[in-house]
């Protein structure tokens, strides 16, 4: 087993690539109460399509596979539901969707044995069968209804419309209820075999436990199966372009809601890149700045809004999202402090100030264990070592800040998605 240590903030992780491909990453916590496992596949929302390992012809699927796949898991072939099996343990049993992955999780405080009997079971035997899957398809089409009625979600996935012409990124992560009415149970299992196999799989455990003994107990509880070759994902070229800067929308708000989406590319520094934005972000509309100040002494805006950079390999973006009276107001007050700031520069006090605040919540985020668990996941599947933040920040300079600034912020670039009153 590999350690890593971080001696910062002193944490450890022991991180072991099995024989059959799988990472079992272990982040010991000596004297907590809580345990919580996470495992998860390299497979979310935008795989549709690909070519299996062994295979030369292209699979393409419908959207929606992922997130379908996600909720059929928990039916067994005895007929029991692995969720309420879990539950009725004691345990804090569910799983999740994005665009790059999925994954199955509890946390318990006692009880961790017995639900990982059930929690392993589960993950490597699927069930379907033409029945359960026809019956699944009214369950997700009635989530996707409830989703369209929810003007949070339809900010966002409007943002990632204007965005993006062809990848994939820009679709809802249920599919639409076409999409889902051409999944059967033979989609379902291929893309099953194909993504789920240990070798695209990493599976992560933070608790109070011995790092030797855990991973005995979860090789125990592995189904023998070998490592699969490379899985071929296939993107559409994406435009750098956007697809228009302004959407908008009618639907029961008390307020509009708006979402500012910049359109972005990958980066190498990954980690580096991450800091800057966030350090920028917080310096344009932070709680802090002349901007948010502004914009709140004069009524506009009520609260800070959420600031993100999300990315993958395949894609990369920035949104902030939040309700204002005017949300054209809140973009423009953002596109002229941004001109401001390419022209005059960055205050090296204030940068300073941001990323030890920065640093801050990096370090809150150990403090508790699913959070430090989804976070080595999610990271592990971007190429990431969760530690890089801590120990890259400090070398994030200013200087860096504003080549940034200047390569990603660009107004060409932005789009406003507003959801008004109807």
């Amino acid at each position: 087993m590999q350690l890593i240590e971080n001696l910062k903030i002193e944490e450890k992780v022991y991180k072991e690539k099995l024989d059959n491909g799988m990472t079992v990453m272990i982040i010991p916590r000596e004297n907590t109460q809580k345990k919580y496992i996470i495992w998860g596949t390299h497979y979310g929302s935008n795989e549709s399509k690909f070519i299996v390992p062994g295979e030369e012809a292209v699979t393409e699927v419908p959207k929606g596979v992922a997130h379908f796949l996600e909720h059929k898991m928990f039916e067994q072939a005895n007929g029991t539901n692995s969720l309420d099996v879990l539950t009725a343990l004691g345990v804090e049993a569910n799983a999740y969707t994005t665009n790059d992955h999925t994954a199955y999780l509890y946390e318990c405080t006692d009880k961790f044995y017995e639900a990982l009997d059930e929690f392993m079971d589960y993950v490597q035997h699927p069930y379907f069968t033409d029945q359960n899957v026809e019956k699944e398809k009214g369950i997700i089409g009635q989530e996707i209804m409830m989703y369209d009625d929810y003007p949070e979600w339809k900010v966002y996935l409007n943002t990632l419309e204007a965005m993006y012409h062809k990848h994939p990124v820009k679709l809802d992560i249920t599919g639409t209820i076409e999409t889902i009415s051409h999944i059967d149970k033979d989609i379902l299992y291929k893309c099953y075999n194909t993504f789920y196999n240990p070798s695209n799989m990493a599976l992560v455990v933070c608790g109070d436990f011995k790092p030797e003994e855990i991973l005995e107990e979860i090789k125990k509880r592995l189904v023998p199966k070998n490592s699969a070759g490379e899985i071929k994902r296939l993107y559409p070229e994406e435009p750098a372009n956007v697809v228009k800067n302004y959407v908008e929308q009618k639907m029961e708000v008390s307020m509009p809601l708006f979402t500012i989406g910049i359109k972005d590319v990958p980066s190498e520094e990954k980690v580096k890149k991450h800091i800057a934005i966030e350090i920028l972000l917080n310096i344009i509309l932070g709680r802090s700045s002349k901007l948010y100040k502004d914009l709140y002494n004069k009524g506009i805006i009520l609260s800070q809004p959420s600031l993100e950079y999300e990315f993958t390999e395949g894609y990369a973006h920035i949104l902030i999202t939040g309700q204002a009276t005017d949300p054209n107001v809140v973009f423009e007050g953002f596109k002229s402090e941004i001109a401001s700031l390419k022209q005059n520069g960055l205050d090296e006090d204030e940068w300073s100030r941001i990323r030890k605040m920065i640093y801050g919540g990096y370090v809150k985020e150990y403090n508790d264990v699913a959070e430090t668990a989804r976070m080595f996941l999610a990271d592990f599947f971007k190429g990431i070592n969760s530690f890089d933040y801590i120990d890259e920040i400090e070398s994030v300079k200013s200087e860096y800040g504003l080549q940034v600034l200047k390569e990603t912020f660009k107004e060409e670039n932005m789009v406003l998605s507003v959801v008004k009153k109807a």
